[in-house]
C-alpha cells in the first residue's frame, strides 16, 4: 500500500509543528509522550506486552518516561526511521502500522481547535472500516443499547446485537475508528432513539 511510510512521515511533520508540549487526545499525553509510546512500541519489544497487559503496565510507563526524556529531535528522528531490523515491525509495517498511525496522527491534529477532516485515499478507508467494524465490537460491547456502524452510502456492521431499536453511527470508517478507541473528537452522526444516542455518544469506550 506504501500510505504507512508515507503517514510515519506526515505524523513526524505534523508533531514538529505542534511542539513537543502540546497537548494531544491521549488523555494526559504531550506531543512528546506520544512519540515516545510510537518509539517503545517498535524498539523495546521488552516494554511493549504492557500497552495492553495491565500488570506489565507499570514497567512499561517506566520505559516510555524514559525515553521521553530524550530530546524531542531525537524521538521524532526514531519515530521518522521506523522500527530497527530486529523488529517484527519492520516486515509488517502497514498491516501493524495502519491503524496505529492514523489514530495517534489525529490525537495530535485535532488537539488543536481549529481541526478539519482529513482527505484519506479509499483504499485506506476500505481497510479502515474492516478495522472499525472489528473493533466496534469490542469498543461497545457494554453499550446500553444496540449498535450499527455504518459508512454513507457504504456498507454497515452491526457490533452490538440486542432487543430495540438500534443506534447507528454514520460517518467515514476513519471517525467510526477513532470514535471506538474513545475519541470525541469526530463527525459522526447518531441516528436512533435520543437518549439511547446520546448515552451510546458519550459513553466509556475501551479496545483492550
Amino acid at each position: 500500500m506504501g500510505f504507512v511510510r508515507d503517514e510515519r512521515q506526515a505524523i513526524v511533520s505534523t508533531m514538529q509543528q505542534a511542539g513537543a508540549d502540546a497537548p494531544t487526545l491521549c488523555e494526559g499525553w504531550t506531543v512528546r509522550d506520544l512519540a515516545a509510546h510510537l518509539v517503545l512500541r517498535e524498539r523495546r519489544p521488552d516494554a511493549a506486552p504492557g500497552i495492553l497487559l495491565p500488570p506489565l503496565s507499570g514497567y512499561t510507563a517506566r520505559v516510555q518516561n524514559s525515553i521521553a526524556n530524550r530530546s524531542f529531535g531525537e524521538l521524532l528522528d526514531a519515530v521518522r526511521q521506523g522500527p530497527p531490523r530486529y523488529s517484527p515491525f519492520r516486515f509488517f509495517d502497514e498491516q501493524a502500522n495502519l491503524v496505529e498511525f492514523i489514530v495517534h496522527h489525529e490525537d495530535v491534529r485535532r488537539a488543536r481547535p481549529d481541526w478539519e477532516p482529513r482527505e484519506l485515499p479509499e483504499r485506506v478507508r476500505r481497510a479502515l472500516w474492516k478495522s472499525a467494524a472489528m473493533l466496534g465490537r469490542r469498543a461497545y460491547s457494554t453499550a446500553p443499547a444496540p449498535v450499527a456502524l455504518a459508512v454513507p452510502d457504504g456498507p454497515t456492521a452491526q457490533v452490538k446485537r440486542g432487543s430495540g431499536e438500534p443506534v447507528t453511527l454514520r460517518a467515514r470508517p476513519e471517525e467510526l475508528l477513532l470514535h471506538a478507541f474513545g475519541r470525541d473528537a469526530v463527525r459522526i452522526q447518531f441516528d436512533g432513539p435520543a437518549d439511547a444516542a446520546r448515552a451510546v455518544r458519550d459513553m466509556k469506550r475501551t479496545i483492550p
